[in-house]
């Protein structure tokens, strides 16, 4: 049987396409929740968790940081790099806990699977960056 080639794929490519993946599974979350009892109604007639432009923004600016970092990832220097991955995956970590422990309800459980899923994809995106492999002088 034939070996298939294995190639190495750099740090920055790795990050992301984690970040991708975080980014799909935000997205995801955010379209199930409107299948949730009332959302759609509340998103209709003002009564939600978004209803003020500031919230807006402020949604807009959270969401904003991990798809920039997908062409942060491969586009920025090494260490600049390193630091904001590891800043960034720490602070959508924690958040995405806080979420996740925050949602307990039965028409939340998928907001739960997928808060504990962005919140590993993101600590695999800190220890890639954080074992980066340094330049050999």
């Amino acid at each position: 049987m034939a070996q298939l080639e294995e190639v190495k794929v750099s740090v920055r490519i790795k990050l992301a396409a984690l970040w991708t993946t975080v980014m799909f599974c935000y997205i995801y979350g955010d379209y199930f929740e409107l299948y949730v009892p009332n959302k759609a109604q509340g998103l209709i007639d003002g009564h939600n968790l978004l209803n003020s432009p500031i919230k807006i923004f402020a949604a807009s600016v959270l969401l904003t940081i991990p798809a920039l970092m997908i062409s942060l990832s491969v586009l920025l220097k090494q260490n600049l790099n390193r630091i904001l991955n590891i800043v960034f995956g720490l602070f959508y970590t924690a958040l995405m806990l806080l979420i996740a422990f925050t949602s307990f309800e039965p028409w939340r459980i998928f907001y739960i699977f997928l808060a504990l899923v962005e919140s590993t994809l993101t600590l695999v995106i800190v220890w890639k960056a954080w074992s980066w492999p340094q330049a050999k002088s």
